[in-house]
């Protein structure tokens, strides 16, 4: 039975990687570095490759590696608070992911107007499951060595998340529908706040990494 502790413990997973995720580095960095926000520049987006057209290299490692170790940490907190969850949800570390990145995305802090989710997905990803987040990597890196187009590796490693961890789910696990629901939601927020991107991609008009906008 679904108790009044399993929602309560719930509540807390989500609450704690919402407000974590809200912590947005870029903004947070970019008004250290120039007394600045990062959002007022480039494509206004408030995550690692607009800081690293903006600000340069440094700041936007900085960048990375906050939104990425901010989502390792709300999966942590997620699995403290996971206690008589498991008959219900049997990882709680993708709920705390969702919300993780809808932090970023729409960070409370900063009136609700934050980055893409990127590096915060991936973090997620390698907290929850490293072998598909290695997978990742190997099938995505070359695009940007090759394409140095980040909005079209970020979009292809979202739908091959979904599409790896549904088929793993079906094939490995006990929970086929749960994994799956939850990839398809976190790779499809990933892709909605990538719509402009895909216009652009479309009409040929995307930015490549290393040109100023």
């Amino acid at each position: 039975m679904f108790t009044l502790e399993c929602i309560t413990r719930l509540v807390i997973i989500c609450i704690a990687a919402y407000l974590l995720g809200s912590v947005n580095f870029a903004i947070i960095i970019s008004r250290i570095v120039s007394r600045d926000d990062i959002r007022l520049h480039g494509s206004g987006n408030a995550g690692m490759t607009n800081m690293l057209r903006t600000y340069g290299k440094w700041p936007a490692i900085c960048t990375a590696l906050g939104d990425f170790s901010k989502a390792i940490a709300a999966v942590l907190i997620s699995r403290i608070f996971d206690n008589n969850l498991s008959a219900f949800i049997p990882d709680a570390g993708y709920i705390a992911g969702i919300f993780v990145i809808l932090g970023h995305m729409f960070p409370i802090y900063f009136r609700f107007k934050g980055g893409k989710g990127v590096m915060t997905g991936l973090g997620v990803i390698a907290s929850v499951n490293l072998p598909i987040f290695l997978i990742l990597l190997v099938n995505v890196l070359p695009l940007i060595i090759i394409n140095r187009v980040i909005s079209l590796a970020s979009i292809s490693g979202a739908v091959l998340f979904m599409t790896i961890t549904s088929v793993w789910a079906f094939l490995f696990t006990d929970y086929p529908f749960y994994y799956s629901i939850c990839s398809t939601i976190i790779g499809g927020l990933i892709i909605f706040v990538h719509s402009e991107n895909i216009k652009r991609l479309m009409a040929g008009t995307e930015n490549r990494l290393g040109k100023k906008k």
